[in-house]
């Protein structure tokens, strides 16, 4: 067992702190290769991570970096930065410690690479640019330690894969390198450690007390949750006084235009002008910062926020977290719970607030779940071939490199452990010559191979082109909003360039909380001006649209199986119960098919509980197997637990429709001309280098960017639709818009367990549906049977049914 330094032990004291178990674990297994901390926020975790290395810092005789700290936040290594300077200023330890983010100065920038810290704090994208400059090496000789924060995160993320190749690269460079991850939520370690852990090292896990269990219930509000919907305004008045009875309270909503919306209402109800704020990721930089700094102060008794404040942030004296709508996903939950009461075993206060009567049973499982410690999670599939393309260029703008080198490298690290030459070859390949139907273009030839066989840029000057194009966060095509004034107003936001497109002037939007006036777009700014007295349309901000999780979709289903649910409102089980008696309720290991007419349509409902995209994806497919099939659909709509279909002839027989065989040619010939795979085929192309979305002139706007990537796309298809960049396409738009994997489970499942039930109106279960938004029509041959009939009654009512020809003109 390590013991304190009496240095350190003597501080612990002052605080009156005693070490806890699972940071004296972490001192005396310091030197293992690899090691994952599961802790409780409030725990010390990243004091945990940097103890070891302050310890040995402390001895002075350290020369260069240390220790390299990255998160997947620039907030939060500027938080680390304040966090890390209180001990080491209060016991005067010799250490430097600066961070690099993507908003530090270049005279900052080029300070560190010459003379580098002790310990140095930075993002995933930050550190692949580092790694990709010739002095490399120099900067990081001597490093002994790196500490991943909140590594659940990254491992979720195309980030994630770009920082462990650029730990694989670091690990050349300082072969004793020790790794290191924090979490506090994790559903499977054994995953994220053989993600985390250069392959084959094994990586150790060590498990904290988790502490008390949190404080975590359902808010009870006098009105019922609406029966669809996700603004939850009626829950308004019991939020804000639950507002009045806490000191902080952060608000947590599932999407960014949620939140703007809950935020607008929460502060037209707010008669007591308590202090609250907004905070999202496409609010301006200063307006995020200066809320941040209000939190910090705890001079803002409330905060509407997105995932932008998920991770561990010490945000002061949050004592209640509120989360608008059913969190999706069981892990997230624990994360933003976390936030409230950030002390280690304090038990975390939070309340959750269905936005409409589906959700009030999906919060229960999450709660359920909660409770039991059954965290939840996708797996992730194989490390992502875009940004392996990336890598390779980045490794060519640090110098010359051994093709059987660098490939000995990638598979180092975990999630591209099972990369097999062949692969890396293809990649190579395009990242030299783009490939076969683009090897003719100079802009494409980027890699050369030297006489003494290994690879080196083609042209050095395009190191500086790759470096400006480095990471993996695709930005959504966005535009500034400023107040209109004649040399530029304040800066308020970003909106999406869809959205923007459908403005005119006058029109009005809602962002940061405020009603603003479109008045025109000048040198892609929006300007706008405010109006507070007219009602807003609403900003689309992409941010990220959860589907709920396979894990919390299946408790839902097991709650079905209840012969009552006390755990419920009474207007829930009530029409729980509604549903049993009418119809039946969808039950695990089966699939629940319901039909039945209604205002004038046929109506067919999919109960598959496969997430909001698969959903969406199996609406796509069976309203084009039905078309084959001749029931003419004209629509569908589909939400986390179900799909509706509407048509013009009535369902017999569901058995047909779930043949996984078409199902899948069904999808094949849906993407090959679908936009989905064009806005895919962008982001992966913008990935791998293939299209730059910034130069040294000037960073194209979307719409630049989307016409090239739309011109190279149709090209690839018909010249040569075998290249990498369609594969890599393929993969990403199954894996992520489509979900196709979702379906694929779900068929699996069921197998051929179908319950068809007609009924004669619609159920309780499927009458939400018809109040959802986003129904998208289906062009078939029943528009033009529509037409026929619609043809044939105007015939009949004008007399002319039995003309068998048209009429002679006059």
């Amino acid at each position: 067992m390590q013991h304190l330094p009496e240095k350190f032990a003597d501080w612990f004291a002052t605080k009156g702190w005693s070490i806890h178990p699972h940071q004296q674990a972490m001192l005396d297994r310091a030197d293992a290769p690899a090691l994952l901390l599961i802790a409780p926020t409030g725990g010390g975790k990243t004091l945990s991570g940097f103890l070891p290395s302050l310890i040995d810092l402390a001895k002075g005789e350290h020369q260069g970096m240390h220790t390299l700290y990255i998160s997947p936040l620039k907030a939060l290594a500027a938080d680390i930065q304040r966090n890390l300077a209180t001990p080491v200023a209060e016991m005067a330890l010799p250490v430097t410690i600066d961070s690099r983010t993507g908003d530090t100065p270049a005279s900052r920038r080029r300070r560190q690479r010459a003379d580098p810290p002790h310990i140095f704090l930075t993002t995933p994208e930050s550190l692949a640019l580092l790694i990709s400059y010739e002095d490399a090496p120099r900067m990081f000789a001597g490093l002994k330690r790196v500490v991943i924060d909140e590594i659940h995160a990254l491992a979720e993320s195309k980030r994630g894969d770009q920082m462990m190749l650029a730990l694989a690269r670091l690990q050349r460079i300082c072969p004793g390198l020790k790794r290191v991850g924090l979490s506090a939520t994790v559903e499977d370690p054994a995953a994220i450690a053989h993600l985390m852990a250069r392959h084959p090292d094994p990586c150790e896990v060590l498990l904290a007390d988790p502490g008390p269990p949190p404080d975590i219930r359902m808010l009870r509000t006098e009105e019922a949750p609406p029966w669809s919907g996700g603004g939850a305004a009626y829950a308004i008045p019991a939020v804000l006084e639950q507002i009045r009875r806490h000191k902080t309270t952060l608000i947590f909503h599932n999407t960014r235009a949620q939140a703007e919306i809950f935020f607008h209402n929460l502060w037209l109800a707010n008669e007591d002008s308590l202090p609250i704020g907004i905070h999202h990721g496409s609010l301006d930089r200063v307006q995020r910062e200066r809320v941040e700094a209000a939190m910090v102060r705890g001079e803002l008794r409330a905060i509407v926020c997105t995932g932008s404040l998920d991770l561990g942030i010490d945000w002061g004296d949050v004592d209640l977290v509120i989360q608008i709508g059913a969190p999706k996903n069981v892990k997230r939950l624990v994360q933003r719970i976390g936030r409230a009461n950030h002390r280690y075993n304090a038990p975390s206060k939070a309340m959750l607030v269905p936005a409409n009567r589906f959700e009030v049973v999906e919060c229960i499982a999450a709660l359920e779940a909660v409770l039991a410690g059954e965290l939840d999670g996708e797996p992730r599939g194989p490390g992502p071939r875009d940004v392996l393309c990336q890598h390779i260029l980045i490794a060519a703008c640090a110098g010359p490199f051994d093709a059987d080198a660098l490939f000995a490298e990638f598979t180092s690290a975990g999630a591209y452990a099972a990369l097999t030459r062949p692969e890396f070859d293809a990649c190579l390949d395009f990242c030299a010559t783009g490939g076969y139907a683009l090897r003719a273009y100079d802009q494409w030839q980027r890699l050369i191979r030297r006489p003494d066989g290994s690879w080196q840029l083609r042209d050095p000057r395009a190191a500086q082109r790759i470096r400006m194009n480095i990471g993996t966060i695709q930005d959504t095509d966005t535009l500034k909003v400023r107040m209109k004034r004649n040399r530029g107003g304040k800066p308020l936001g970003e909106i999406e360039e869809g959205f923007a497109a459908t403005l005119s002037k006058g029109d009005t939007f809602l962002i940061g909380g405020q009603i603003v006036r479109y008045e025109g777009l000048r040198e892609l700014i929006v300007e706008v001006s405010r109006d507070a007295a007219r009602k807003p349309r609403i900003a689309t901000f992409m941010g990220t649209k959860f589907a709920t999780s396979t894990q919390l979709s299946a408790r839902v289903q097991r709650m079905f199986t209840q012969d009552a649910w006390p755990d419920l409102p009474q207007h829930t089980a009530e029409w729980l119960h509604l549903q049993r008696e009418f119809s039946q309720l969808p039950q695990p290991g089966r699939l629940l098919v319901e039909s039945f007419a209604h205002d004038g349509r046929e109506q067919t409902v999919i109960y598959g509980f496969a997430g909001r995209n698969g959903q969406q994806t199996l609406g796509l497919l069976l309203s084009n197997r039905m078309e084959a099939l001749g029931l003419h659909p004209l629509g569908f709509v589909a939400t986390d637990y179900a799909t509706l279909i509407w048509g013009l002839d009535a369902l017999e027989d569901p058995a047909p429709l779930f043949d996984l065989t078409a199902l899948r040619e069904g999808l094949d010939s849906w993407l090959a001309g679908n936009a989905v795979m064009k806005r895919t085929f962008r982001a992966s192309a913008t990935i791998a280098g293939l299209i730059e979305r910034n130069t040294p002139r000037a960073r194209k706007s979307g719409r630049q960017a989307t016409f090239s990537s739309d011109i190279l796309y149709d090209t690839l298809l018909r010249y040569d639709p075998d290249h990498l960049m369609l594969q890599i396409t393929r993969e990403e738009a199954l894996r992520g818009l489509v979900d196709f994997g979702r379906v694929e489970e779900m068929i699996g499942r069921i197998e051929d367990r179908i319950d068809h039930r007609r009924l004669p109106r619609v159920s309780p279960l499927a009458a939400p549906l018809f109040l959802e938004m986003g129904r998208v029509p289906v062009n078939g041959a029943a528009e033009e049977r529509l037409l026929a009939e619609e043809s044939a009654r105007l015939m009949e009512q004008s007399g002319l049914a039995g003309l068998t020809q048209p009429p002679a003109l006059p």
